[in-house]
């Protein structure tokens, strides 16, 4: 039994229009200071699902009818200028690949200042904490490099850095390992944990990769076909999924 706090989502489904209900009553909860993990096949509506949580999807394409709570605050229904507030502040996201969150033609510590002071003014040596908080060692060169300047490791981890800047109690990972080596998995994986208990950040992390959900997770949801399927503790339900 997973214990109630952070985010609670609640019998939660899409509609796509013309398409349909491309999720379908979706139950999951986040306590503080976890790794929940989402697995699921490609296309089975894990990004869709990290898209509505902070009201991110096209109200214009998509009907979103259920219960998203954060903190015990209702977000589903929120106008988009409270919804503004609580994106990076209370909830980040990371996206599957980084250039999509990073600016090409911004230094990176640029981005990561300007990310801090969409909250706050920016504390002395600030950018250099969060870089370094995200597992970067050479703060002062990546500080300094372009976006296409770095590796991808590198870039993912700056992806981290913007969404830590805003202190959010919860990062919204979408897969952020299919890019990377394994020993560059092995080290994010490493990093999330030592995020959950250094700092209290929940993580939300969605993967199509039982092994990397196995070590790092303290929970996991699977999903199929815009639906959850099981939930527990990832030796559970990975033994239980090879069984059949």
């Amino acid at each position: 039994m997973v214990a109630p706090g952070l985010l609670e989502v609640r019998e939660l489904s899409v509609d796509i229009r013309p398409v349909g209900t491309i999720l379908s009553e979706i139950s999951l909860q986040i306590p503080p200071a976890s790794i929940v993990g989402l697995f699921g096949e490609s296309g089975c509506g894990k990004t869709t699902l990290a898209m509505a949580i902070p009201g991110l999807l096209d109200p214009a394409a998509y009907t979103v009818r259920g219960g998203i709570r954060l903190n015990g605050r209702e977000l589903l229904g929120l106008p988009e200028r409270e919804l503004e507030r609580i994106r990076g502040a209370q909830i980040a996201i990371v996206l599957q690949d980084p250039l999509l969150s990073l600016n090409p033609v911004l230094r990176a510590g640029r981005q990561v200042a300007e990310a801090i002071r969409a909250h706050r003014r920016p504390a002395p040596d600030e950018v250099e904490r969060f870089l370094a908080m995200a597992g970067l060692p050479d703060t002062a060169r990546i500080r300094e490099a372009f976006p296409h300047q770095l590796s991808g490791g590198e870039r993912q981890r700056v992806a981290l850095a913007l969404a830590l800047a805003g202190r959010p109690s919860l990062i919204i990972a979408d897969e952020p390992f299919s890019a990377l080596d394994v020993t560059l998995t092995v080290e994010l994986t490493a990093l999330f944990r030592h995020l959950r208990d250094t700092t209290g950040t929940s993580f939300l992390l969605i993967s199509h990769d039982p092994g990397v959900l196995a070590h790092t997770a303290d929970q996991v949801y699977v999903m199929r076909n815009g639906r959850i399927l099981t939930c527990g503790p990832p030796t559970q339900v990975f033994r239980e999924a090879a069984r059949g």
